[in-house]
């Protein structure tokens, strides 16, 4: 019996506690970024580190070029010796070619390394401009609309990117290619 008005006890506490439902929104960070002039700077870096080595990977490639040409032009004069010592030479510079190209372009490579010191500011900037707006706001959960997370439907009222772009300094006015053409009226012939 103890139990039972236990029971009935608590519940009627948990009744009576007022739910608070939790507030959430979504950012599009890919919108966020667009407009950063940070983002653009990381992006120009990233893309003179990607052609310097890329030249470097053409370069080596090149020498292998020369390298075997000279070899099948010399080829009938070489001895077994001589042939063996070139085909291990120019086997030896492919090698060392695909391995830096790995070690550039690879998983977790250069590459991967540079872009993602390079995005560091950029990201860090956004993330304590959320940060603000989740409090200001009194938001709960933010969800980014640019991420692998699917979102079938977004409604405009929980957007909260022009807020962040706000918090940045950053024109949230959208610009001549974003505009919506659907204003404009169109008039059937008759």
């Amino acid at each position: 019996m103890k139990t039972a008005l236990f029971f009935v006890f608590l519940c009627s506490i948990w009744v009576t506690i007022p739910a608070q439902a939790q507030k959430f929104g979504y950012v599009d960070t890919e919108y966020i970024l667009g407009k950063m002039p940070e983002y653009q700077k990381a992006l120009s870096e990233i893309d003179k580190f990607a052609d310097k080595w890329s030249k470097d990977i053409q370069d080596k490639y090149v020498e292998i070029e020369k390298l075997q040409k000279a070899y099948q032009a010399e080829e009938i004069l070489l001895t077994e010796d001589m042939k063996r010592d070139r085909q291990r030479t120019i086997s030896d510079r492919e090698r060392e070619a695909r391995d830096y190209n790995n070690k550039v372009f690879g998983y977790q490579g250069l590459l991967f390394e540079k872009k993602k010191e390079l995005m560091k500011t950029p990201m860090e900037l956004i993330y304590r401009a959320l940060d603000k707006v989740c409090a200001q706001k009194k938001l709960d959960f933010i969800f980014d609309k640019a991420s692998d997370f699917v979102m079938l439907y977004t409604n405009p009222r929980h957007d909260y990117s022009d807020y962040v772009m706000e918090e940045l300094g950053l024109d949230t006015k959208p610009t001549a290619t974003n505009s919506n053409p659907t204003n404009k009226t169109t008039t059937k012939p008759k």
